[in-house]
């Protein structure tokens, strides 16, 4: 299904056709209306309803209309009809009938048989996929046409593609605004922060199918990854469980996961798009034991509630929600997505020794679930954060560098709904 409605009528019944429009906007602006450019000029000019105008009727728009159902294109087709009415310059009804039964998609050719289908319109779910065809290191052809193949079933699916023209926030804005059910983000992390950033403080879920690097997120939210990670992220989709989970914002931008600067930071970007597209996420981890050798320590002033401490850190990392291999977040042992808290975790070893043994630590801490207890590991909980360094570090958040310190982090609780699992008894 693609949450896409056909409209063409017998020319007697364009009137007709459009007061049955008008009477049931509210439904029908869920969905894209495609039709002749004959009948779109009138739905147009006497509705507040969006129509994709196709070639007038007489010089194909019928036909290109009934191979939009032939390709599976369309949820619904509105034709109403009168038989005692014919004109030569008029759409082949007859053909798109046909196609109609073939392809298993409900027509109206009445008033009666409209309502019916408004009726079933109006208690579909509708999803907004915002794909992201650059993340990860599948066929992004491919992905996408399983996750069709997986989630039309269950519910309208409309896709949109980001480019370099059209952002994850732009194109989750206007599904909001065209009031969907259902917002799903396929790509790493960054498209994933970026569709939350524009859902905060909505009702609308977020679903997730990881198709990144490290797809922190999805695994802070124990969404399954298996043999096959986008069925099993579909499945959690389609079974519909939500939660209310916290976010954050850091110098105005949304965060799910984490601000790290210093180790984190220098991290991230040492592991470029080369190195993840062949090593995937060992690219990180890679990255991360040539830093040990080069990271510098620098001084960190930490304001919360009014009160400044300084520091001297290799590394300072903010977590929303972090998976256990999020290591330098796991100064806690885990990171609660759910407590309206930043967990914050300053690093400050002294030697090459100290730092190799701190990140052990930092292992364990993820592993065995207890908080590090060590002096050159400084571990607190605050709902909001500033941070000023000398130098200036450069700042990670989540996955994608965004400058340089200082920063601000405030914590945002039960910001976002998410589908999935239920917790684990």
């Amino acid at each position: 299904m693609s949450a896409t409605i056909a409209v063409i009528n017998r020319q007697n019944q364009l009137e007709n056709t459009v007061n049955f429009l008008r009477k049931h906007q509210a439904v029908l602006s869920r969905y894209r209306l495609v039709t002749p450019e004959e009948i779109g000029t009138k739905i147009q000019a006497e509705t507040d309803l969006s129509v994709d105008c196709l070639l007038p009727s007489y010089q194909g728009g019928d036909s290109q209309l009934t191979s939009l159902v032939a390709k599976g294109e369309i949820t619904a087709v509105i034709c109403l009809l009168d038989t005692d009415y014919t004109q030569f310059q008029e759409p082949n009804i007859q053909v798109l009938q046909r196609i109609c039964v073939v392809k298993n998609v409900p027509i109206a050719i009445n008033l009666a048989t409209a309502e019916i289908i408004i009726d079933r319109l109006r208690r579909n779910r509708i999803a907004h996929l915002i794909f992201n065809p650059v993340s990860g290191q599948g066929n992004a052809d491919e992905d996408l046409a399983i996750i069709k193949k997986l989630l039309q079933p269950a519910m309208e699916l409309i896709v949109h593609p980001t480019t370099t023209e059209i952002s994850p926030e732009k194109l989750a804005k206007d599904a909001i605004e065209s009031q969907a059910d259902l917002i799903i983000a396929s790509g790493g992390d960054g498209t994933v922060s970026t569709v939350s950033g524009a859902l905060i403080g909505t009702d609308i879920p977020l679903g997730i199918i990881p198709r990144g690097t490290a797809n922190a997120f999805s695994k802070a939210l124990g969404i399954p990854f298996g043999f096959n990670p986008i069925q099993s992220a579909c499945e959690v989709i389609i079974e519909g469980h939500t939660h209310t989970v916290d976010v954050s914002c850091c110098n105005g931008l949304p965060m799910i996961l984490l601000a790290g600067l210093g180790l984190e930071a220098e991290t991230i970007e040492r592991a470029d798009r080369e190195a993840k597209d062949r090593w995937g996420v060992f690219a990180y981890i890679m990255a991360g034991i040539q830093q040990l050798k080069e990271q510098e320590l620098f001084t960190t002033e930490i304001e919360v509630e009014g009160v400044v401490k300084k520091f001297h850190a290799g590394a300072v990392t903010i977590a929303n929600a972090a998976p256990p291999t999020s290591v330098m977040a796991q100064g806690f042992g885990s990171v609660n997505l759910k407590d309206g808290l930043l967990d914050v975790t300053i690093a400050a070893p002294t030697t090459d020794l100290e730092t190799v043994t701190a990140m052990a630590s930092l292992l364990g801490a993820a592993l065995f679930k207890t908080p590090t207890n060590r002096d050159d590991i400084i571990n607190l909980k605050t709902k909001k954060i500033k941070v000023t360094t000398d130098p200036p570090q450069k700042v990670v958040l989540d996955g994608e560098m965004i400058g340089t310190t200082p920063i601000e982090v405030e914590c945002i609780p039960s910001g976002l709904t998410v589908l999935a699992p239920p917790p684990k008894n």
